[in-house]
Order: structure tokens, then C-alpha cells, then sequence
């Protein structure tokens, strides 16, 4: 299984006050997240790695989550390394 890195930029950006369309989603990376799955989160975005599999799982779940709880934009980038 190859190892991929998701990372996401959620907005709207409010450095101060990451808001609940923010934490939401982080939450759910945590939530969702297995031993061999690595979250990091910045100040400017959240970067998971992992086995394929289980980070398109995270990726769906982050994206719903972020949506559902104010997100206007979710910038996504997917590298396979």
C-alpha cells in the first residue's frame, strides 16, 4: 500500500480564532486516525500521512466535517511519496 500525504488549508483563515469548521475537522482527523497514520498540525494547515487507504478515508471525513461546521473553502493537496 503506498504512503500519501494529504495536506489541507481550511477557510475562511482566522489565525487568532481557528473556529469550529477548523477544530471539527481536526477533530475528525484525530477521531478517525489509526497508529500508523501521522497528523500535524500547523498553523496554516493540517497534514496527514499514511497508508493510502486510510488517509482517502481521513480525507473524506475532514472535508465533511470542515463543510458541515461553516468551511467556505477547503484547499486539498494530495502528494504519493
Amino acid at each position: 500500500m503506498p504512503i500519501i500525504s494529504a495536506e489541507f488549508t481550511i477557510e475562511p483563515f482566522e489565525p487568532s480564532d481557528p473556529g469550529p469548521h477548523v477544530t471539527a475537522a481536526i477533530a475528525a482527523a484525530e477521531a478517525g486516525a489509526s497508529t500508523d497514520v501521522i497528523i500535524d498540525v500547523g498553523p496554516f494547515g493540517t497534514a496527514i500521512t499514511g497508508p493510502a487507504a486510510a488517509v482517502l478515508q481521513l480525507v473524506h471525513d475532514v472535508n465533511s466535517a470542515a463543510l458541515a461546521n461553516g468551511a467556505t473553502r477547503v484547499s486539498l493537496q494530495i502528494s504519493k511519496q
